[in-house]
């Protein structure tokens, strides 16, 4: 799961506030309801001394619906000037909550990347196609569009009379040309962004000329969910719940390689580390590709832990004597272990995936996946890095 859009927060000035709301709006009081979570909320950031200029721009933002008929939430983070992050959450937060401190709370924000998919939208019929960039956590509608219309209009076939044959074959060959200009189109648009899928909809034939010509990588990537129109006549929330089930099997599938990635390597006893001691080690040292958590151990056990931190995202410790060692000077300071670790995680370009109980073996609920090892890297298969005897297996 990337975590770049999350990379503007690191060497921000503090303080942060980190404001994690329940948006859903219900169709009578919903507009008042999420004002008053929002007021409720600023009364105890202004009581935590966040500053009043900050607040009114999260008020502003948060002001504005999202378009998101269904339950949802939003994370909001800023620091000392404005506002950094503005994410819709799939799911509302059990609880509303907000907190300023010299570091923003990650977690919930991290937890948006978690669910954020990029996909693209191609409703088509004979003539042509709707092109529609969007994110699933982005509720203001499609940052772009793009209309293509093939230019062969001869798209109706002639059922009766003696050119009943021609009209036929011009219709079909229009049908065709014009598939070919969509699938160049969507084709474009895979090679500039990175679509995490494509959502072809509309006229059954259309889609079925439109997938014969398309090469990959853009092929790879496309899902067939039905019940989309051009225009009018789109059966809006059967489609919507149909494209929402698209998403969900992409982000099911996206753990599930990592996760598959992270047991191959234990198995082979190098590839990736477990324990915290281990993990630290591996993130100082930028291996990191894809940290593996717990879904309850950022919140839970990590959660009462600190670690010592520099100014920079990759110097951090157990012990301030280790992070002296790393050459970091002046007083240590201390950071919530979660929040440590995914500075950490984002300063190497590295992503989160969240693990659900018995996916995969973690000890201290956190591993990782690394891009590289040497002989120096923390084994799983040789206790020599840490002195964490959990972790080390039995070898027959």
């Amino acid at each position: 799961m990337d975590l770049h859009w999350l990379k503007p927060l690191l060497g921000r000035p503090s303080p942060f506030v980190t404001v994690y709301l329940d948006v859903t709006r219900a169709e009578a009081a919903g507009e008042a309801e999420a004002a008053d979570r929002w007021r409720g909320l600023r009364r105890g950031l202004e009581r935590d001394g966040a500053s009043a200029a900050v607040l009114d721009e999260i008020g502003d933002r948060v002001a504005v619906p999202t378009g998101v008929r269904r339950p949802h939430g939003r994370v909001v983070v800023a620091d000392a000037h404005g506002v950094v992050v503005d994410r819709v959450l799939l799911q509302p937060p059990a609880q509303s909550t907000a907190e300023v401190g010299p570091a923003p709370a990650l977690l919930p924000a991290v937890r948006a990347a978690d669910e954020t998919v990029a996909y693209l939208v191609v409703v088509v019929d004979r003539n042509g196609a709707d092109l529609a960039w969007k994110t699933s956590d982005s509720g203001h509608g499609p940052s772009r569009r793009e209309v293509v219309e093939g230019g062969h209009d001869d798209v109706h076939k002639t059922r009766e009379g003696s050119l009943a044959r021609r009209g036929q074959t011009r219709a079909e060959d229009s049908w065709e040309r014009n598939a070919e200009a969509v699938a160049r189109a969507v084709e474009h648009a895979v090679a500039e962004d990175a679509f995490d899928v494509v959502v072809l909809t509309g006229d059954v034939r259309a889609v079925a000329l439109v997938k014969e010509e398309l090469g990959r990588p853009a092929l790879d990537v496309v899902v067939e969910v039905p019940g989309g129109a051009r225009g009018e006549g789109a059966r809006g929330d059967v489609f919507e719940a149909r494209v929402a089930e698209a998403l969900e099997a992409v982000r099911e599938r996206r753990r599930a390689e990592v996760l598959d990635r992270f047991r191959e390597a234990q198995g082979r006893g190098e590839g990736a580390v477990t324990a915290l001691e281990d993990v630290i080690e591996v993130l100082r040292r930028g291996q990191v590709a894809e940290l593996v958590v717990h879904v309850d151990a950022l919140a839970g056990g990590l959660g009462d832990r600190e670690l010592f931190v520099g100014p920079e995202p990759l110097q951090l410790a157990s012990s301030a004597s280790d992070l002296a060692a790393l050459g970091v000077s002046g007083a240590p300071r201390t950071m919530a272990a979660g929040v440590a670790l995914l500075r950490a995680a984002i300063g190497q370009d590295a992503g989160v995936t969240f693990a659900d109980d018995g996916s995969v073996d973690l000890v201290d609920g956190i591993g990782a996946v690394l891009r590289w090892s040497d002989g120096s890297t923390p084994s799983e298969a040789v206790p020599t890095q840490s002195a964490d005897q959990r972790r080390l297996r039995t070898v027959i």
